[in-house]
């Protein structure tokens, strides 16, 4: 088989690691949604989840600040109200109403939950170590929700440069872990 040299950019979309999640948080009462596919599971009990945010980005602040968010799992039905969440800073844009999307409270945290989202989980920042060197906040999820009425989620997962793929079928192969 004959190889093909590929760009180093574009490694990312052959590794990507799960979903696109809609991370919240909240400072002064203000809500922030921010979309990424930057993670993934460290440990698992407690769930342990490490993801990527630039410094330069407004949920980074805010997440250092608060040391809580919530990681939110959207399905394909809502997909494009997620790319324009990624596409808009929240410094100056309230996402929640310019995109339609529902904040209700957390039991455990001050960031809100998105209703539109078939799982959310309350997070608590466990390890900022990393945090000033690769942007790496470990979070450790303290509560977590599903909608019971969604079967089957689809989720989407980011290929870079505006392109996704949707989660479909499921196989079932054996295995040792419960």
């Amino acid at each position: 088989m004959a190889r093909k040299s590929f760009p180093l950019s574009k490694v990312y979309g052959l590794l990507e690691p799960g979903p696109v999640i809609l991370l919240t948080t909240a400072s002064s009462g203000r809500p922030n949604i921010m979309t990424m596919s930057w993670h993934t599971m460290i440990e698992f009990e407690p769930p342990l989840v490490g993801f990527v945010i630039s410094n330069r980005n407004y949920s980074f602040g805010l997440l250092k600040a608060t040391k809580e968010c919530v990681i939110n799992i959207p399905a394909v039905e809502i997909a494009e109200k997620v790319v324009g969440c990624g596409n808009t800073s929240g410094a100056n844009v309230d996402k929640f109403e310019r995109f339609g999307l529902t904040p209700k409270p957390a039991a455990r945290i001050g960031a809100p939950l998105i209703e539109e989202c078939f799982a959310n989980l309350e997070c608590r920042v466990a390890d900022t170590s990393m945090v000033s060197k690769y942007c790496l906040f470990v979070v450790e999820v303290i509560k977590a929700w599903i909608d019971p009425k969604v079967k089957n989620p689809r989720t989407i997962h980011h290929l870079g440069s505006g392109n996704f793929m949707v989660a479909g079928e499921k196989i079932k192969l054996k295995s040792k872990m419960k």
